[in-house]
């Protein structure tokens, strides 16, 4: 497995990007205004191999990517050679890393291409400025990335209650 998707970093179309920020979930939230200034401080497109790492758990980037084709997944690294375990997969139009891009932590899992793909880089020196000058689509992606986080949330607490159900039954029911 490689690691060094930023070899094969190009410089964006803007109105491409524009309009995939658009169709992304989070386009929703920011809007077509947002989308345009975001595209214009998309810094690359990062081309990724099958197999590429994102980024490693542990890690520190200065970045979060949106997916504009292929898959990635969320992992857990197996300590004993083996192979990965798959805890989330990625699609076009999911955001990766923002969470440690916000509050500026090391990565906790690590993100591999299940396919030849590519994302969008936004870069911490081209974001911050945003908060500035743009403070309404900061807020808007923030809430973004929140709703996103208690989406989360609830189905780990949905599956949470499954499994305490199923166990209280004695595992005579379905999970």
């Amino acid at each position: 497995m490689t690691q060094n998707p930023e070899t094969q970093a190009r410089k964006p179309n803007v109105d491409q990007v524009r309009k995939l920020i658009e169709d992304a979930p989070i386009g929703g939230y920011i809007g077509a205004e947002g989308a345009q200034i975001m595209a214009e401080r998309a810094c690359n497109e990062l081309v990724l191999a099958k197999n590429d790492f994102l980024f490693r758990g542990g890690e520190k980037t200065t970045s979060f990517y949106l997916i504009t084709s292929g898959s990635l997944a969320r992992i857990k690294d197996s300590k004993k050679g083996g192979k990965p375990r798959i805890l989330h997969t990625l699609h076009k139009g999911d955001l990766v890393g923002e969470l440690s891009f916000i509050d500026e932590t090391d990565h906790v899992r690590s993100v591999i291409a299940l396919e030849d793909s590519t994302v969008l880089q936004f870069r911490k020196e081209d974001i911050d400025p945003l908060i500035t000058e743009h403070p309404r689509l900061m807020f808007n992606f923030m809430r973004a990335v929140i709703k996103r986080v208690h989406h989360t949330v609830n189905d780990i607490s949905k599956q949470q209650m499954a499994l305490s159900d199923y166990i209280g039954s004695g595992g005579k029911g379905r999970m």
